[in-house]
């Protein structure tokens, strides 16, 4: 598998890129190109494939279920953390004093903690990213999976994901060029296109409200868009229930609250779930009229996705503090489940003042080669690595380290594939990271869901360090067992 690419002519490549941009037009595996002042088609609501491979990407079995098999304990682990208000505290009014965009998330955390949560329940679709790690001398067989992070917040792909391994399995069977190299079983089914949508439609159930409707909270302008309707049409076709898209400047001018029962109204449209598919970077708040339109949602009695509380435990620099030696016991009692989740960390290091903290920085500034410096942002495009490490710890003061972590850099096997980007192929040595998705459901005193949600896997070239398809650094590829 490793050299399919390799084994096509270009007029076998061409077939297959053909096929697969009629496939992508005609399932809405599509996003909308970046916007160009004279591009008419774009002003028109065109659309282009969405980034793609065009071969599925082996992957070794055993690490795929095991990541799996964990996801519920970290759907869980997510949730016993945002529980921990002293937990919380400590991490943030640390890191509030260097990053001023925690710093509105916390105090928003806080406003709304005493001013009394209004809704128990919360629901939860998280993701955790993962690269398989190669040792020397390692069969491929046996790579371990090691997570990149967990997001907790606006986790993408779900949809388009689920349609990419449709497409594979499609070219495989309508051309027959990989048809001796490829077995078409050993593509897993990634049910994530229906099971976003399932959860929403849980927790709208609990809300218990058949005439309120699933709000989703969007960017304006939003290139994705199709990923999130096709949970919007799951939503409608298999659960009978309504969505409609919002932005925060919307929700602000838009929302009010019942003032006896905090029920959130857009209009005189009620909310059930508030599901976030923005407000995770600073840009998702160009001014206070987004904060304002934030803090109405999570003063309200419709169900977030995620809460506030979820949102800050997804900050990298809780992935790093439960690295360290006892913090995870302090959530997971079982030690099985602490053997579990710690298997799959990788190195994690603090940049404060701390004694780890101080080795660490010393420690990069000796090599950085094999780290990454990771602030606390979600979307792609933040993480600083190599020799850039070093410039840039130069430039910090010994507080403003506090808003870093480092990780090692995880070293995955490199395999070979075709990647189709607007509807141009390039052959390139590549890497993957996957995604396993998660949907939790809490109503305040019990656990009401607690599922595995699918997957993704994202491949770049090697030449590029960041991950994230919608930044423009990777393709949507599927798993191919092995």
């Amino acid at each position: 598998m490793a050299d399919l690419a390799s084994t096509l002519n270009d007029t076998q490549l061409a077939i297959l890129k053909d096929a697969a941009l009629d496939f992508a037009l005609s399932h809405g595996l599509v996003v909308r190109p970046p916007p160009s002042a004279d591009d008419a088609a774009t002003s028109q609501g065109g659309v282009i494939n969405a980034p793609v491979a065009l071969f599925p990407t082996p992957f070794p079995i055993n690490a795929f279920n095991n990541a799996v098999k964990i996801q519920p304990l970290y759907n869980q682990l997510v949730h016993d953390i945002s529980q921990d208000d002293a937990f919380l505290k400590e991490i943030m009014e640390s890191l509030s004093s260097v990053d001023d965009f925690v710093k509105r998330l916390y105090d928003l955390y806080v406003e709304v903690k005493k001013e009394g949560i209004a809704q128990p329940a919360s629901l939860g679709v998280h993701r955790s990213d993962y690269i398989i790690n190669l040792s020397q001398g390692q069969a491929f067989s046996d790579a371990e999976i090691k997570q990149v992070e967990l997001n907790t917040i606006s986790v993408s792909f779900g949809s388009l994901s689920s349609l990419t391994a449709d497409l594979h399995r499609y070219l495989q069977a309508t051309t027959g060029y990989f048809s001796d190299k490829i077995d078409i079983s050993a593509l897993p089914n990634s049910d994530s296109i229906e099971s976003i949508a399932s959860g929403l439609a849980s927790a709208h159930k609990h809300y218990g409200s058949k005439t309120a409707k699933v709000m989703m909270v969007v960017q304006p302008g939003e290139r994705n868009a199709f990923d999130q309707r096709w949970i919007e049409y799951n939503l409608l076709n298999k659960h009978g229930v309504v969505l409609i898209r919002k932005t925060l400047a919307e929700v602000a001018d838009q929302g009010r609250l019942n003032p006896k029962t905090k029920a959130l109204f857009i209009g005189d449209q009620e909310v059930s779930v508030a599901y976030y598919r923005s407000a995770y970077a600073t840009t998702d708040y160009p001014t206070e009229k987004e904060w304002e339109g934030r803090l109405l949602a999570e003063r309200s009695l419709a169900i977030k996705c995620p809460t506030i509380a979820y949102q800050l435990v997804g900050a990298k620099k809780v992935q790093q503090v439960l690295a360290a030696p006892g913090q995870l016991e302090r959530f997971v009692k079982d030690p099985e489940t602490v053997e579990q989740l710690r298997a799959s960390f990788t190195g994690l290091y603090p940049l404060d003042n701390s004694p780890e903290g101080l080795a660490a920085y010393e420690a990069a500034l000796m090599n950085s080669d094999d780290l990454v410096m990771k602030p606390q942002r979600e979307g792609g495009g933040n993480n600083i690595y190599g020799k850039d490490i070093q410039e840039a710890l130069k430039t910090l003061t010994a507080e403003q380290r506090n808003a870093y972590i480092l990780m090692d850099i995880i070293r995955p096997p490199i395999t070979k594939n075709v990647l189709l980007r607007k509807g141009q192929l390039q052959r390139a040595d590549v890497v993957s990271e996957l995604g396993v998705y998660g949907i939790y459901l809490h109503d305040g005193h019990k656990v009401i869901r607690n599922d595995n949600g699918g997957h993704l896997l994202r491949t770049k070239g090697v030449e590029s360090n960041e991950g994230g398809v919608a930044a423009g650094f990777a393709v949507i590829d599927s798993l191919l067992l092995v």
